[in-house]
């Protein structure tokens, strides 16, 4: 198959996942049925390369649910469907005074990816008058979520946000959450999964690690989803690195385009003095210098989760680390992830007890993570590094289809494309990583 038959299929997968009348794109059928955060964010990238409409379609449909204290939700509810859960009725965004009047929503949020979304299609898209204008009348918007992260999710004025909620990673499952877990002992909720219909248990998380994803909901819920009340009484609060990577890079995309429109030197201002401040925190309080890694930091607990994971190496992707720690990360992701019997870049610790090569986030290789790790590679000068990475994502897709995840390990063979098919984000980056030279 040559790349351009490649590049045929993703878009129809893309087109096939887009929901015309409310202009945006599902993850997959029937696993995700309405529209996720920072997967529409990697799909308008995809998107800009061939249909500009639809790319900034994707990124209207999204911040039409923005709530009016800037917030975005990590999920969208603008259709009905029975084939996932939780849906909008467990969630009852509404519980917030500032929540979307006009859409129903969850009262989270995920990676807060859309500015650098914003920079990407401006880079991709040909005609720049006309994406500058639809650049200026959302940027702003856009900023607004990244000051409420900063005024609302940063109680120790660190330039630090925290997470209330795995989801809100978007490493669902990781085995970095365990350790949270064990501090836990939620009831046994009656529910009826349905991410197990579409897709083999085995690859999905557990029912008791669902107990404890409600658990976190319903503590937001008994306090309508207030950030000042979560940060005091959630037992899970983190400060993931991927997270914070992800805001950092996009306000630094901001500035970029703040400096484009021109007139807006206040909130150039403003983003320069969050990235000082996040970007030094960040180094101080995210590295561990026994892992060569940066981790996860328990705010709740006031400890790091000593745990490597694909966030780990995301940095990279925002300038974060020096080229001294550039060069000490990259060694521990190859000496750990990069063995020659491994696909990289795989989710988990491939040495540790708690990787599962099958199972979500616990091990198998993401094509979103896989993006991110190769910008921040081929921005580090790390090129052959960096191609093996592209090239690696390309082959997994070729081979097993547009799947969800893959298994990192080289001796799998058969069937090694895991979770969703037709999955719209490895759809939408295939494309980038074959089109974009960078």
């Amino acid at each position: 198959m040559t790349n351009n038959d490649l590049i045929k299929k993703a878009e129809t997968v893309l087109n096939n996942n887009f929901k015309e009348d409310k202009g945006f794109t599902i993850p997959c059928e029937g696993l995700y049925p309405f529209q996720w955060n920072w997967d529409s964010g990697f799909i308008a990238i995809g998107q800009a390369h061939y249909d500009t409409t639809k790319a900034k379609r994707e990124i209207e449909a999204l911040l039409s649910a923005q709530w009016e204290n800037g917030f975005i939700p990590h999920i969208v509810f603008h259709n009905d469907s029975d084939t996932y859960f939780p849906g909008p009725d467990f969630h009852q965004s509404k519980l917030h005074p500032l929540a979307s009047k006009s859409h129903r929503t969850t009262g989270m949020t995920q990676p807060p990816v859309l500015g650098f979304v914003l920079k990407e299609i401006y880079n991709i898209i040909d005609d720049k008058e006309d994406i500058l204008n639809f650049i200026k009348l959302n940027i702003d918007k856009v900023y607004h979520n990244h000051e409420h992260f900063y005024t609302h999710r940063d109680p120790n004025n660190e330039g630090l946000v925290y997470i209330y909620h795995n989801w809100e990673s978007g490493t669902d499952n990781s085995p970095i959450w365990d350790d949270i877990w064990e501090t836990m002992d939620p009831p046994k909720y009656k529910f009826e999964r349905r991410d197990t219909t579409h897709v083999d248990a085995a690859q999905r998380p557990t029912n008791r690690e669902y107990d404890y994803y409600l658990h976190l909901i319903e503590i937001a819920k008994a306090h309508n989803y207030d950030d000042a009340k979560i940060a005091e009484l959630s037992p899970f609060l983190v400060q993931d690195p991927l997270f914070n990577t992800m805001l950092i890079k996009s306000n630094a995309a901001l500035i970029e385009l703040y400096e484009l429109i021109g007139n807006s030197e206040d909130k150039i201002k403003t983003l320069k003095q969050w990235q000082i401040k996040a970007i030094k925190r960040f180094n101080e309080k995210l590295y561990n210098e026994k892992l060569g890694a940066y981790v996860h930091y328990d705010l709740r607990n006031e400890k790091q989760l000593e745990h490597i994971s694909s966030s780990s190496f995301t940095p990279l992707f925002a300038g974060i680390p020096s080229k001294e720690r550039a060069d000490t990360l990259v060694k521990t992701l190859m000496d750990k992830f990069g063995t020659d019997d491994k696909y990289l870049c795989a989710s988990f610790d491939p040495e540790s007890d708690r990787f599962n090569p099958k199972k979500y986030w616990r091990g198998p290789v993401w094509i979103n993570l896989n993006w991110i790790l190769y910008r921040g590679l081929k921005s580090n000068g790390f090129d052959a590094i960096a191609e093996r990475v592209k090239e690696e994502s390309i082959s997994f897709i070729k081979t097993y289809g547009f799947y969800e995840y893959f298994d990192p390990r080289k001796e799998v063979k058969d069937n090694a494309g895991y979770g969703g098919n037709n999955f719209s984000w490895s759809a939408a980056l295939l494309i980038d990583l074959l089109k974009s030279e960078i």
